[in-house]
């Protein structure tokens, strides 16, 4: 998707040329002397509309404006929130056929960053087309092809802008990722895809193979690897844009490119959603792409474990008792719990990096669908500030997390006979439960937890990955970034020879 953003009067968005035209409308709204003005009033005044957020009224040709169909839409407050409703009901138009170049005017707002945001986000979520496997939805995906985003002052909105388009490819790479089949997004695709990001200024890749990471020694990972054919990939992205001796944030995501339950089987029933238990990874790659475009003053680390959890004659049992990477024995209660053992063994190898603060992003829990829906991730931390940090990033993003207690009575179940700890302990508080197992491996780390498991998929009509939460990642990174003392910069442009393969063709949660 093309975004422009462009200075635009109420006067001047009705000589604009496009094929639609999409005024915001809020309560506040003042009327000027200009034809679109002239629309809201007479609509108003004849209760043909309102400015409820979301609220619609379709014109074609009106008098005195050139685009060929123009709709009006109410903003509600103008917040934010609002906003995103309101072009949540316009996604409709902007699909319809005929529609490839779409102005947004949102001139008669206030608050022109949010707004600009919100925008970006809606019509980026709504103009996404999955075709990599569904050939015959390629020409849905060349309908729409430009959007101008109107505001009355450019420069205040830029820098809002600019971020919001840079969010909106990362996501866009991470629903990509997420939404692929199984068969098309394996271990090795995964690291393929983390091998072409670094083409960008300031990221490398490294891919550890079986051999590595059995001479680290990360019996977790390895063993919920073993039933598989298909060779696990642990990925490790950095991306410097500030001095080397300044501490990074390392993001760890999950990479179980599909999930089973391995011998502790799932039920068949929507086990083709398990190819979604690796979109903590396909967010860490999306936020990599959007750190490419903003290149902000931060060191990041990303990690990714990646592998299936399949149920192979060799795969792990109930009742094992594999050793970490830290040192920690680990009884196999439920094979299905595979998901903290991959990261587990991350975590520990996190440490090297001695990181400002780690945060590791799982489809983790279905007792986290059931806690939060699929409204907010759920958010862990074992430092007040740096949830709080988050919880303020979430807001700020609109990507919405809630901090979950950890108080070490949850961590009573996880207790074994036969190992330092089970990877599983009762149904009761399951998603707190999973973060405490995770703690262990924490050591004096600042460190969160993200449960995405409600928040990175959507069921039903409209299945599919979300790309969450790589708006809250990314306002995460800038914010920490903002706050850190000024240092010279690091990045260097990248010589032309620089590695990368082109992309690979194509050949809840534990």
């Amino acid at each position: 998707m093309n975004f422009e953003l462009k200075a635009l009067s109420l006067s001047s968005a009705a000589v604009a040329k496009c094929d639609l035209l999409v005024l915001l409308v809020p309560q506040a709204f003042e009327p000027a002397q200009d034809p679109l003005s002239a629309l809201v009033e007479a609509a108003v005044r004849h209760g043909d509309w309102s400015h409820a957020a979301g609220k619609q009224l379709h014109c074609y040709q009106p008098a005195g404006v050139q685009a060929r169909r123009v709709l009006l839409v109410g903003a509600g407050s103008g917040s934010q929130r609002d906003v995103r409703t309101a072009l949540g009901s316009v996604s409709p138009m902007l699909k319809a056929e005929g529609v490839q170049h779409a102005v947004l005017c949102l001139s008669a707002l206030d608050d022109a960053p949010a707004a600009v945001r919100a925008s970006v986000h809606s019509v980026a979520d709504a103009s996404y087309v999955y075709t990599l496997t569904k050939p015959q939805a390629k020409a849905k995906a060349l309908g729409l092809q430009k959007v101008t985003v109107g505001v009355a002052d450019k420069r205040a909105a830029t820098p809002a802008f600019e971020q919001a388009v840079a969010v909106a490819l990362g996501q866009g790479l991470a629903k990509e990722w997420g939404n692929r089949p199984a068969n098309h997004a394996t271990p090795t695709l995964l690291a393929q895809a983390a091998k072409d990001l670094a083409k960008h200024a300031a990221i490398d890749c490294k891919v550890h193979g079986p051999k590595e990471v059995a001479k680290l020694g990360m019996g977790a990972f390895l063993a919920v690897a073993q039933g598989s054919k298909e060779p696990l990939q642990f990925i490790e992205l950095t991306y410097q844009g500030a001095a080397k001796s300044q501490a990074p944030v390392v993001l760890v995501g999950k990479g179980i490119t599909f999930d089973t339950g391995g011998i502790s089987l799932k039920p068949a029933a929507a086990m083709d959603e398990m190819k979604f238990d690796m979109c903590g990874a396909a967010s860490v790659l999306g936020v990599f792409r959007s750190l490419a475009e903003l290149k902000p003053a931060i060191n990041v680390v990303g990690l990714i474990p990646a592998c299936e959890n399949m149920p192979d004659g060799g795969a792990i049992k109930p009742g094992d008792v594999v050793t970490s990477m830290s040192g920690q024995t680990i009884e196999i209660l439920n094979t299905d719990a595979e998901g903290r053992l991959v990261l587990c063994d991350t975590l520990t190898y996190a440490e090297r990096f001695k990181p400002a603060a780690v945060v590791d992003i799982a489809t983790l829990t279905g007792a986290c669908v059931i806690a939060l829906g699929g409204v907010r991730s759920g958010m862990y931390a074992n430092e007040d500030s740096l949830g709080q940090a988050l919880l303020h990033a979430g807001e700020k993003s609109q990507d919405l997390c809630w901090q979950m207690p950890l108080d070490d009575d949850y961590a009573e179940g996880l207790k074994s006979n036969f190992a330092d700890v089970g990877n599983v302990a009762g149904r009761a508080g399951g998603s707190i439960t999973a973060a405490k197992f995770l703690q262990r491996f924490v050591g004096i780390m600042r460190w969160a937890h993200l449960d995405i498991a409600g928040t990175a998929w959507k069921e039903g009509a409209a299945k599919g990955a979300t790309g969450r939460p790589v708006p809250l990642l990314v306002q995460y990174l800038l914010d920490s970034a903002a706050a850190a003392k000024p240092v010279k910069t690091a990045i260097k442009p990248k010589p032309k020879s620089a590695p990368g393969k082109a992309p690979a063709k194509a050949a809840k949660a534990g």
